[in-house]
């Protein structure tokens, strides 16, 4: 098994998949990527599952050495990735080789990146099921924390990525200077605990993303609303929930939200729209729609096809000339005979 040697840690960079569900009935958060699209995307750049783990960081990547031939995708915000000084392009696969080092400036918008590396993405023993990393509970992950300076993350070496040249997604990405941006929600558990002001209140109001933002949930800015009166018993929390609190302020819960909580859910963001609320920045001014639980249900199966369409493209392009099903021997013998193995 080969390493990659953490630099510089970068921001809030952690090991993550998909999450450990199942779980949260013991008391134990789910966890895993907060955009999940973005996680999902670079695992497919590289050939890998869906389940493979990434490295996630926020604003600032990390500065990382390979010690091993090896292929990577970078997917999120807009993240500007180097590799060994040279700027490369997001949502694309390219060849790093033993020494190459990839680095980051900060991001010029969003806040969440990803890296994957192919053949299986950063081999971290699996903790219930998962490698996700949930830092406040020193649990999954490399060590139940953030990466560090010094560390020596497992990976395996990669000779082989078929139909190199046609891995690259492109799709109609919003500007991200957008003043105003639409999420769509459906209503929650408690919505007709609100009086009609309040629930008219919410759907006519701008908010924005507060200080208080991290992978526990997004507290919101705006105009305060009424709570309800009414005391209620701590229920399931779901991703997306959209809690008010006693001071009338809602919060949004993400990937390490805790298990249970009892301030009333006015709505739950639907799951198509998630990576692109996680990804908003302070500046732009939230607006939430509500729509059917049939109309969220097709844009996530609209969503997740466009994903197993450019799967399926991948496969059928993956011997076209000149990328074929060249043999590990041959190619390390090529990089013998260049004197760089």
């Amino acid at each position: 098994m080969k390493i990659v040697e953490v630099l510089e840690a970068g921001l809030v960079t952690t090991i993550q998949d998909l999450g450990r569900p199942g779980y949260q009935g013991d008391g134990v958060p789910v966890s895993g990527a907060v955009d999940t699209m973005a996680h999902r995307m670079a695992n497919i750049l590289v050939g890998n599952d869906k389940e493979a783990a990434t490295l996630e960081f926020c604003m600032l990547g990390p500065k990382l050495k390979f010690a091993c031939k090896t292929f990577i995708a970078v997917t999120g915000g807009a993240s500007q990735p180097l590799i060994d000084g040279k700027p490369i392009f997001l949502n694309k696969v390219y060849s790093v080789k033993s020494g190459s080092v990839l680095s980051f400036k900060p991001m010029t918008s969003d806040r969440y990146g990803y890296i994957a590396v192919a053949n299986g993405g950063f081999l971290i023993k699996p903790l219930l099921n998962s490698r996700a990393t949930t830092v406040r509970l020193k649990l999954g992950g490399f060590k139940g924390r953030c990466v560090r300076e010094g560390d020596h993350l497992p990976i395996a070496e990669c000779f082989r990525m078929p139909s190199f040249q046609y891995r690259e997604f492109s799709h109609d990405k919003k500007s991200e200077s957008e003043k105003n941006s639409e999420i769509r929600f459906i209503k929650g558990p408690q919505w007709d605990l609100f009086t009609s002001e309040a629930q008219m209140q919410f759907c006519r109001s701008f908010f924005t993303i507060s200080q208080q933002a991290d992978r526990m949930g997004y507290r919101l800015d705006g105009e305060k609303m009424s709570v309800p009166e009414s005391n209620m018993l701590s229920e399931g929390t779901v991703l997306g929930n959209i809690q008010i609190t006693r001071d009338g302020r809602p919060i949004v819960l993400l990937a390490d939200r805790q298990t249970t909580g009892g301030y009333p859910v006015i709505a739950t963001i639907i799951a198509a729209d998630l990576s692109k609320f996680v990804q908003l920045s302070s500046r732009q001014q939230i607006h939430f729609q509500p729509v059917s639980l049939d109309k969220a249900s097709s844009a996530l199966v609209a969503q997740n096809s466009e994903l197993k369409k450019f799967k399926l493209f991948l496969e059928t392009k993956r011997y076209q000339y000149p990328i074929g099903p060249i043999r590990k021997a041959a190619q390390k013998l090529e990089i013998l005979l260049d004197g760089n193995g």
